[in-house]
């Protein structure tokens, strides 16, 4: 885990450091985990979190908000053009197999018809976004003038519980799969949905492609990986 934030912030550094030399425009692609376990809902960028700095997933959290820190303080120091985007939950095709994230923890596991493991009652929620929408919003940030730095929200405002997240892969993998509960980890957030107000605004933003439609592709996807 402690690998996790030096190489966050070591990365941010070297980065802004080949950017300042060459003089390109520079991207943070940050991540909704800055907000923590929110207590405010939805999320907008100026909310400054609610993150709890010595539990077991502040490696993470803290090391992306040190990286924002470090791009900002480039931009105040050096004037550098650089972007930051708040990414939320995001899927698609490509995804790696093992990679840990719900959406794929699901459909491996629905495919191969085995119990569905859900952390807590099911009830927290999450927004996913389409990996191809989530593209167009970085393109469209990197395109944008060089005032607008962001931080600025990339998701879908589509709001879900996890439980429905899986019912949802049952349904269209027609698995036989059950769902089982396991205790919820220390600090996951409760609540996870992004104001995209901004991103509309300055970069006429906003995710078009259905959280099933995006499921179906990612589903054939994961079926031809084991087919293969």
């Amino acid at each position: 885990p402690v690998q996790t934030t030096k190489t966050s912030v070591h990365g941010a550094i070297n980065m802004l450091g080949l950017a300042k030399r060459t003089g390109a425009r520079i991207l943070q692609a940050s991540t909704s985990e800055v907000y923590g376990d929110p207590e405010v809902h939805p999320q907008r960028e100026d909310y400054v979190g609610h993150v709890n700095p010595i539990g077991p997933r502040s490696c993470y959290d803290e090391g992306k908000r040190c990286a924002e820190t470090l791009f900002f303080d480039y931009r105040r120091q050096h004037n550098m053009p650089i972007k930051v985007a708040r990414i939320f939950n995001t899927f698609g095709p490509r995804m790696h197999v093992n990679d840990g994230r719900v959406v794929s923890n699901f459909i491996n596991q629905a495919l191969a018809g085995v119990d569905i493991t859900i952390y807590g009652d099911g009830t927290q929620t999450r927004s996913f976004c389409y990996v191809d929408d989530l593209v167009r919003g970085l393109l469209a940030l990197m395109d944008s003038p060089e005032g607008f730095t962001g931080p600025v929200n990339l998701g879908n405002t589509g709001e879900m519980t996890i439980r429905e997240m899986a019912e949802l892969i049952i349904g269209m993998t027609k698995s036989s799969s059950r769902l089982v509960f396991k205790p919820l980890p220390e600090d996951d957030p409760m609540q996870r949905q992004p104001d995209i107000s901004l991103a509309k605004q300055e970069l006429n933003w906003e995710p078009v492609i259905s959280l099933e439609e995006g499921l179906q592709n990612t589903i054939e996807y994961f079926m031809q990986k084991q087919a293969a």
